[in-house]
């Protein structure tokens, strides 16, 4: 069992885990995930280790209540524990020192470009932070990021804060326009972002690195879920990657992929919702006949 030591909600329905889990937090390195199990009957949800305490034993997991397991997860308060954390797994990210490294995080995937950006930072390289979401309240690690990179660039969708537009409009800008060229773009969110991302820089040659984070399911290679056509070959998400050259992806099949278990994770979800209405029902009728 894994006692979960902190929790902060850092958006709607994301949250911010700290979990004791000492030998994953001394072995992790930047790029890596874990598989947290929630309970003996509960899904494997590959999450990246945002951040780790060495010291204390502790593993940062940045997580998304969209789910059954993942809502599950999210639920859990300090003190109390989730059955399994196994990790760290994955291959670390690839870090260069570059004249300048763009990260570009959409969402909950500013989670996985925040500790590319501290390597990259700790390289010694001059390091750019894109972050955005729809919205303000969508918009995550601000503040951990600040004082970690070089530039710091919000966007929202909505203009509800900071730059209003697409960070893909951001980093055009940057490239075409900045103070210096730029050499690397790490990348993670949502799968259009991240191609959209990778069909701007191709023209430039530059290097971009995409997390494939989103397709993962067991984390091991196992159940074949997290296959991605790179450069003409197939490779696993989980075991191969989770980073791979984003020019290379194939993103149509990608996104395909990505819709094969829709209907049945929304038949589960709303299954589950439904027991949990019946059993506040009950309850409530119980609580009437004690009165």
């Amino acid at each position: 069992m894994y006692k979960v030591v902190d929790k902060e909600k850092l958006g709607p329905n994301v949250y911010r885990l700290w979990i004791e889990a000492p030998r994953v937090a001394k072995s992790r390195k930047v790029g890596q995930f874990a598989i947290v199990r929630v309970h003996d009957l509960a899904e494997r949800i590959p999450l990246t280790i945002a951040d780790v305490d060495i010291g204390r034993g502790l593993i940062s997991l940045i997580v998304q209540a969209i789910g059954l397991s993942t809502r599950e997860l999210c639920a859990k308060k300090a003190g109390e524990y989730v059955q399994d954390v196994a990790g760290p797994l994955g291959l670390p990210t690839e870090l260069e020192t570059y004249g300048h490294a763009v990260v570009v995080g959409g969402g909950v995937g500013t989670a996985v470009v925040y500790p590319q950006a501290v390597g990259l930072k700790e390289t010694g390289s001059y390091v750019t932070a894109i972050i955005g979401g729809r919205t303000q309240e969508l918009v995550i690690l601000e503040d951990q990021l600040r004082p970690v990179v070089d530039e710091l660039i919000v966007c929202t969708d909505d203009g509800s804060y900071c730059r209003k537009g697409f960070v893909t409009v951001a980093l055009k800008e940057l490239i075409d326009n900045g103070s210096r060229p730029v050499d690397a773009v790490y990348t993670a969110g949502p799968v259009p972002m991240m191609k959209a991302i990778a069909n701007l820089t191709r023209p430039y040659q530059i290097k971009t690195i995409v997390s494939l984070n989103p397709i993962m399911v067991d984390g091991t290679g196992m159940c074949g879920g997290c296959r991605v056509t790179v450069g003409g070959k197939t490779y696993f998400a989980c075991v191969d990657g989770p980073e791979f050259d984003g020019h290379q992806v194939d993103f149509d099949e990608l996104a395909d992929r990505l819709t094969a278990y829709r209907r049945q994770e929304q038949q589960i979800s709303e299954r589950h919702v439904d027991e949990e209405c019946r059993l506040a029902g009950k309850m409530k009728e119980m609580k009437k006949q004690v009165k």
